[in-house]
């Protein structure tokens, strides 16, 4: 394949040449006829999401959304379980308390007593069920404390549901126009059937946990290993990486003593980062952990975050400029379906963050252009670079100005197009 005039860093408006799934070829423009005209648009290496969850957002296609933005209020989330018809499952996703307060059994009773409804948290680790569900799956009075609320029980709860139906092909087809070629999968416990699941996408996978990909281990609080645990956890999968679920200050702290005596590798990561202290700073950077960050999360979250996050912690939260600073390794993922799975909109939030934490929009790029498996090394366009690529309407310096998805023309993985036809 042969694409001509396009704007690439360091070449200027040449014409790229593909074969065999690689760039064969970077030039001056010429006087022939390619496969795809680039009308002088910046031709980019395909962004690659850091931290998602794959399945759950192609479930999201048979859910109901029922977050601040989307429910609103109680009233809003009341019409939302009763939209559809009495009797059948509700699946509703992405509440947050600051909708209707805490939900247990009861209060879903009152909201919907006549349809098994199943209500996910926000942040994909709680779901709250109403006693229609709990009856319906044969769960009433069996392990769930009666109240309804189940913590982290995803891979128990699965299999008394209705099957889901997923998405994938539609989740591909929308990661495909916004850029993306790739997606690292954060789930903890994947199945080993999961990558085939997968395989329909259209991008690149790599499944933490499954085959080289990086250990997910998944931290809570109220059940934190010691340091020495978790180090043995640790030293158990060795010479594999690592990806750490850090969400806390004191999660974060475990997590340092434990690489620092089970000794890091290439490839350790920690997953969100949502609170970094300035004095573990230099910790991480001579560890050389790469920090996979969310930093929308204080943009969509703003309003929750000012109430749900201890003053303590507010300045922490979510660093980016002070990370790559301090040469910290620094990646971004989207979470999503926990936060959303526009790649522009989380590089436009990390380049308007307030509180000195922005950075500039060419950094906030860069952060979805790392390689797979090392998130932090950026990829470049070059003569044998694998050919997955991502070709905008405008020059790259537009581009950036924009930070938008409108700007993404065509999408390839390995030279082939998966983006529809002009």
């Amino acid at each position: 394949m042969l694409i001509t005039d396009v704007e690439v860093e360091g070449y200027g408006r040449v014409d790229v040449r593909l074969g065999g799934g690689r760039v064969v070829g970077i030039g001056r423009r010429r006087a022939e006829r390619g496969d795809v005209d680039g009308r002088g648009g910046a031709l980019l290496v395909g962004l690659h999401d850091h931290h998602v969850h794959l399945a759950a957002l192609a479930a999201e296609a048979a859910s109901v959304r029922v977050g601040p933005a989307e429910a609103g209020d109680r009233d809003g989330l009341v019409g939302a379980l009763l939209s559809g018809p009495p009797g059948e499952w509700v699946r509703a996703v992405g509440y947050h308390e600051s909708v209707a307060g805490e939900l247990d059994r009861w209060v879903l009773d009152d909201f919907a007593p006549d349809r098994p409804v199943r209500v996910q948290h926000r942040s994909g680790a709680l779901w709250m069920w109403n006693s229609a569900a709990l009856r319906t799956a044969g769960l009433d009075g069996r392990g769930d404390g009666g109240d309804g609320r189940f913590w982290r029980e995803d891979e128990r709860l699965r299999g008394f549901t209705p099957p889901v139906r997923l998405d994938l092909r539609g989740v591909g087809a929308r990661a495909a126009a916004y850029g993306i070629t790739g997606f690292t999968n954060a789930d903890p416990h994947p199945g080993q059937d999961l990558p085939e699941l997968l395989s329909v996408l259209p991008q690149r996978l790599v499944v933490m946990g499954i085959g080289d990909a990086p250990v997910k281990f998944l931290l809570d609080d109220a059940t934190l290993p010691a340091p020495g645990e978790l180090a043995a956890s640790v030293a158990a999968v060795r010479p594999r990486p690592v990806a750490v679920h850090c969400v806390t200050r004191v999660q974060l702290l475990v997590t340092l003593l434990a690489l620092e005596e089970a000794g890091p590798v290439a490839g350790d990561r920690i997953e969100h980062g949502s609170v970094i202290p300035a004095e573990t700073m230099p910790w991480l950077a001579r560890l050389g952990v790469t920090v996979v960050t969310q930093p929308h999360f204080p943009v969509e979250r703003e309003r929750e975050y000012a109430t749900d996050v201890d003053p303590d912690d507010q300045a922490h939260l979510y660093r980016c400029r002070s990370l790559a600073e301090a040469g910290i390794a620094l990646a971004a993922g989207t979470d999503a379906p926990y936060g959303s799975a526009d790649p522009w909109a989380v590089m436009r939030a990390a380049a308007e963050r307030s509180g000195g934490e922005a950075v500039d929009p060419r950094a906030a790029l860069d952060l979805f252009a790392g390689e797979p498996r090392h998130p932090s090394r950026v990829r470049r366009l070059t003569v044998g670079a694998v050919a997955d690529l991502c070709l905008l309407h405008v020059p790259l310096k537009e581009a950036l100005d924009l930070m938008s998805a409108d700007v993404v023309r065509a999408t390839f993985v390995g030279g082939r197009r998966i983006t529809p036809p002009e």
